[in-house]
């Protein structure tokens, strides 16, 4: 993976990542149009390390504070019941499906599931049910009113975006508007489930990189990484302002259209299902 590779990636990771467009699903498309193909799982698990750690400082003083209260809540210092000790469990019980998902089916999301008709058949589908729920949603819940059964569904939500074309934010706050959230709760919460899921999928690719189909070096992912936290940052307060006034059909007119781009691309011989790398 050469520089300009590296830094064009990096800027579609840090633009998508929290948009409900698919980070993985442009990585996969642009990838290819630089002649080395899909970059791979290791890759976009590595460089979502740089947008998850905007996400850790955008919410610093709220993620120390759920830290805090959870641990207190912990040793009786504060009720159990308390808002924030509360969230810190939400995330904790929501992040479970997808650790297990992702586990089991470790090798379809690397490989099988990394064909562009699934990823253009998941943009264009999930672009229909992201639309109709924002439009019949009661966007009415605040964050706090969150119970368990609903932060374990949003958690088995989330674990759909182990398929490409998906999008994690976009599953997470559909799911959270088909639950009669708000907007910008549905989108706080999404950013925050995420924070484990990522994280921890992007340490275990560290230590499992070697065995990628395509390894890109260290200092591109580095690059990548670097970039997609500082556009990512910007991304996160942007979308947290645009949720609060705006409906995301912006947002499914252009996953609709893009999927039938890469399902006419494919079609005529200009992108591959599976890049070589992967196909084998």
């Amino acid at each position: 993976m050469g520089w300009l590779e590296a830094l064009v990636l990096g800027i579609v990771q840090g633009l998508t990542e929290f948009l409900p467009i698919s980070s993985s699903a442009h990585q996969a498309i642009v990838g290819q149009f630089f002649g080395g193909g899909d970059p791979g799982s290791a890759f976009t698990a590595i460089t979502q390390l740089g947008t998850e750690s905007a996400v850790i400082i955008y919410f610093r003083k709220d993620i120390w504070l759920i830290i805090k209260s959870w641990t207190l809540s912990l040793t009786g210092k504060i009720p159990r019941n308390d808002a924030e000790a509360r969230l810190g469990w939400l995330v904790i019980i929501g992040s479970i499906p997808i650790v297990v998902l992702g586990l089991i089916f470790q090798d379809a999301i690397d490989h099988g599931l990394r064909n562009l008709w699934t990823t253009a058949a998941m943009l264009a589908g999930f672009g229909i049910i992201i639309g109709v729920i924002d439009q019949i949603a009661a966007n009415a819940r605040p964050l706090e009113s969150m119970t368990w059964r609903h932060g374990l569904f949003l958690g088995l939500v989330q674990s759909l975006a182990l398929i490409p074309g998906v999008s994690r934010s976009g599953a997470t706050i559909a799911g959270g508007l088909a639950l009669g959230y708000q907007r910008v709760a549905a989108a706080k919460f999404s950013f925050l489930l995420a924070i484990p899921a990522v994280v921890g999928s992007g340490l275990f690719k560290l230590a499992d990189i070697s065995a990628d189909p395509v390894r890109p070096a260290w200092g591109s992912i580095a690059l990548a990484t670097a970039i997609s936290f500082v556009i990512g940052y910007a991304v996160i307060a942007w979308l947290l302002r645009y949720v609060s006034t705006h409906t995301f059909l912006p947002f499914v007119i252009y996953r609709i259209a893009l999927a039938g781009l890469v399902a006419l691309l494919l079609i005529t011989g200009v992108l591959t299902p599976l890049p070589p790398t992967l196909a084998g």
